[in-house]
C-alpha cells in the first residue's frame, strides 16, 4: 500500500547517507564552516531518520495484521493481531504528526547561543526595579535548564535592579527557546515609594540576539576602536585600581540600508581585560549579525500571522499583574494566575504554548 509519507521521507534517508560520508571526507574536515553546517544537519537528519524508522516499522505491523485478520482462521493469532492493529492504529497519527514536525526546515538560529539584553523603560526607578525582577526571573529560568549565564554589562539603577544588564547564555537551543522573550514587558503594581497603594504601569524591554560565531560576520578587527577604563561599582578595592572595563567603537555599513553607523559597546564583567575584550567581540558580531539578518526575520514577520519569532522589541508582549497575581502573554492571549512562580523563573508554560501556536502557523504554510 503506497504511503506518500514514506514516500517523501525517502530524499532524507538518501541525504542523510550522503551527508554521513562527507563528514568523513578530509577535505571536507579541513573547511570548518561547512563542516559545522553539514555535522549540524546530520544530526537533525539523524533525528529524522530514527523517528522514520520507528513510523515505518509500524506501518508494516499494521499491514501484517491486517493480512492476518484476512487470512487465518487460528482464534489466537486473529486476537493478537487484532490488538496489535488496534493499538498502532492509534498510534500512528501521533507518530505521523511528530514527523510532520520535524520535517519543518529549522530555524537556522534556534540552535545558537544567545544575548540576553534587558533595559528598563518607562516608570523611572520602578521600570529600573522591573529589569531587575526580570533578570532574576531568567537567572532562575536558565538555571532550571542547564544553562550557563554570564553577565557582561550592567549599569545598576539609582533606587536598585538594573537601567540596563546584559547576558550570554550558552546551552543546548538556547535562542530557539529564549527568542520567544523579546519584547516589551509591562508591569502594574505598587511601587514601593507609593504611599498612598495606587498600582503603577511599568516597562521594561528585553532583546534576545544569536550570538554569532566568528564566520557568521564579517568583521575587520583593525578598524575597532578599543579603550579601557576603570571599572566601578561593587567588587573590591581591585576594580577601581586596574584598568579591566573595555569599550570598542565600530563603524558598521548595513547591507540592507547603506547606512553606516557607530557601534559602541562596554564590558566590565571581569577583572580580566582580555576576557572582557573577547566577550565585547562577541557581543559585536551578534550586533551585526542581528542587524544582517533583519531582513530574513521581517520576512518571517510579513508570512506568519504572529510577532513570535521575528525577534520584535517594540511590541508590547506581555503584562505581569501583581494585585491579581496574573500573567498575561498578549501574542495568544494566554493567562496564567501563578505570577510568583512565574517570577521564579517557571515561564516554561507560556514557552510551550508560544512554540505549539508557532509550530502550528509553520506546519500549515509547509502544505505537510
Amino acid at each position: 500500500m503506497e504511503n506518500p509519507l514514506l514516500e517523501k521521507l525517502e530524499t532524507y534517508y538518501i541525504r542523510f547517507r550522503e551527508i554521513g560520508q562527507l563528514i568523513t571526507d578530509p577535505d571536507v574536515i579541513q573547511d570548518m564552516k561547512r563542516y559545522v553546517r553539514l555535522t549540524k544537519e546530520y544530526k537533525e537528519l539523524e533525528e529524522i531518520t530514527a523517528v522514520a524508522d520507528r513510523y515505518a516499522a509500524a506501518c508494516r505491523t499494521v499491514e501484517e495484521s491486517r493480512e492476518i485478520l484476512a487470512s487465518e482462521s487460528d482464534k489466537e493469532l486473529r486476537e493478537m493481531a487484532q490488538m496489535e492493529l488496534d493499538e498502532l492504529t492509534e498510534k500512528l497519527p501521533e507518530m505521523e504528526q511528530q514527523i510532520k514536525m520535524l520535517l519543518i526546515p529549522a530555524e537556522p538560529e534556534d540552535s545558537k547561543n544567545a544575548i540576553l539584553e534587558i533595559r528598563g523603560g518607562t516608570g523611572g526607578d520602578e521600570a529600573c526595579l522591573f529589569a531587575g525582577d526580570l533578570f532574576r526571573m531568567y537567572v532562575r529560568f536558565c538555571e532550571k535548564q542547564g544553562w550557563k549565564l554570564e553577565v557582561t554589562n550592567a549599569n545598576e539603577g539609582t533606587a536598585g535592579g538594573y537601567k540596563e544588564i546584559v547576558a550570554s547564555v550558552s546551552g543546548s537551543g538556547v535562542y530557539g527557546i529564549l527568542k520567544y522573550e523579546s519584547g516589551v514587558h509591562r508591569v502594574q503594581r505598587v511601587p514601593e515609594t507609593e504611599t498612598q497603594g495606587r498600582v503603577h504601569t511599568s516597562a521594561a524591554t528585553v532583546a534576545v540576539l544569536p550570538e554569532a560565531e566568528e564566520f557568521d560576520v564579517q568583521i575587520n578587527e583593525g578598524e575597532i576602536k578599543w579603550d579601557t577604563f576603570r571599572s566601578s561599582g561593587a567588587g573590591g578595592q581591585n576594580v577601581n585600581k586596574v584598568e579591566s572595563g573595555v569599550r570598542l567603537r565600530y563603524m558598521w555599513k548595513n547591507p540592507n540600508t547603506g547606512v553606516a553607523e557607530e557601534i559602541l559597546i562596554e564590558c566590565t564583567e571581569t577583572r580580566d581585560q582580555p576576557k572582557n575584550k573577547e566577550r565585547a567581540l562577541t557581543r559585536l558580531r551578534s550586533f551585526i549579525y542581528d542587524k544582517e539578518h533583519q531582513k530574513y526575520l521581517d520576512d518571517i514577520s510579513a508570512k506568519r500571522r504572529t510577532m513570535v519569532s521575528t525577534g520584535d522589541r517594540s511590541a508590547k508582549i506581555r503584562t505581569y499583574n501583581y494585585p491579581q497575581g496574573r500573567v498575561t502573554d498578549h501574542r495568544i492571549n494566554f493567562t496564567l494566575y501563578n505570577l510568583a512562580a512565574v517570577m521564579d523563573g517557571e515561564i516554561d508554560e507560556i514557552i510551550e504554548k508560544l512554540q505549539i501556536e508557532e509550530n502550528t502557523e509553520r506546519l500549515k504554510a509547509s502544505g505537510l
